[in-house]
């Protein structure tokens, strides 16, 4: 079988050892070039040994890369690095963004959440959101997918459907998210340091957080009128993993049984989210290392409130998982191709 050919930029970062991880064994792609800034010209595996061995291009930057000869772009750069980038890339080329770069579709909401004004708002316009699940038919068919962010996939995932559904109100939303540092990316940061992090938790970017507007945007969307929730994200001492703890009102007389339901009926399809049974409670365990996505919904003790919980893995199906998700979607390829790999436990 022709295998297409992908470049991964920015790949010396977690997401971009997660692609490689996770493309090595896929059987309709080949990973032909790797670009890196200060470490171009280095093998890969000397920048992650745990990749050593492996039939790898080395790192270049991204002036050497032919692209007339690449299919698929998997960009990994940091924010506000990603828009002029991808503006240069020829039509021949289809592209996966993991930066947030292209994910708000209002570029005054952008300039206004990341300091900056957009610098391709004609790509914005063709930009697709790539939540996988719920936006298949527009990935499919897309030239540009902004994936999305970490937090936001674990938000959206059960909140979209029951909003849709007109079961829980679109007031009151408080989305409680809890990520392992991997999160925050592979660069020396103080608050990232171990003696920082280890046997500690704590909140950051309270009120402010850029995920928050990118949740918003897919409620509201779903619901038809905007929506606005209360999101705090929290660092804990852990490698990877999402855990968001998501406090609901039912509404128009739904149950916490016909919210299971609704979420059980809308994802029984698809290879990666599960709803677990009455009772359990997801756990980062369950998924680390996997594209899975796992969501409980309990009753809360307060009368007509209920409560989500979503985990996923942040480096997969908050980042790179769902990156090879949405690349096999456009291409027509198995969506699980790449992706069965199942998780790590203990």
């Amino acid at each position: 079988m022709n295998k297409i050919n992908a470049a991964i930029v920015g790949a010396s970062g977690y997401t971009g050892a997660e692609l490689v991880r996770l493309l090595i064994n896929h059987p309709n792609v080949a990973i032909t070039a790797m670009t890196a800034d200060r470490k171009a010209g280095m093998r890969m595996a000397d920048v992650f040994p745990h990749l050593g061995g492996l039939d790898l291009p080395d790192l270049v930057t991204m002036e050497e890369v032919d692209w007339s000869a690449i299919d698929i772009c998997f960009c990994c750069l940091p924010h506000g690095t990603t828009q002029a980038f991808i503006a240069s890339l020829p039509q021949n080329v289809r592209i996966v963004d993991l930066s947030a770069d292209f994910r708000l579709k209002d570029i005054e909401e952008y300039a206004k959440w990341y300091g900056d004004e957009h610098r391709a708002p004609e790509l914005q316009k063709e930009a697709v959101y790539g939540l996988t699940e719920l936006k298949r038919a527009e990935i499919a068919k897309a030239r540009l997918v902004a994936n999305p962010g970490c937090y936001p996939t674990s938000a959206q995932l059960p909140l979209i459907p029951l909003i849709k559904n007109a079961q829980i109100s679109p007031n009151g939303i408080i989305i409680d998210s809890k990520s392992g540092v991997t999160g925050a990316g592979r660069s020396p940061k103080e608050g990232s340091l171990f003696c920082e992090v280890s046997d500690a938790i704590h909140a950051y970017g309270v009120g402010t957080h850029r995920h928050g507007p990118e949740i918003e945007q897919g409620l509201s969307e779903a619901y038809g009128e905007p929506v606005t929730v209360t999101f705090t994200p929290h660092l804990m001492p852990m490698n990877r993993g999402i855990l968001s703890t998501i406090y609901v009102t039912m509404d128009n007389g739904a149950s916490v049984d016909d919210l299971r339901a609704t979420l059980k009926e809308t994802y029984k399809n698809d290879p990666f989210v599960r709803v677990v049974e009455e009772g359990q409670s997801p756990a980062t365990r369950h998924v680390r290392g996997s594209n899975y996505c796992l969501i409980g919904v309990f009753a809360d003790r307060v009368e007509g409130r209920a409560i989500l919980i979503c985990v996923e893995d942040n480096v997969v199906k908050g980042a790179s998982g769902q990156a090879v998700q949405n690349m096999n979607v456009m291409f027509g390829f198995d969506e699980t191709a790449g992706l069965m790999q199942q998780p790590m436990f203990p």
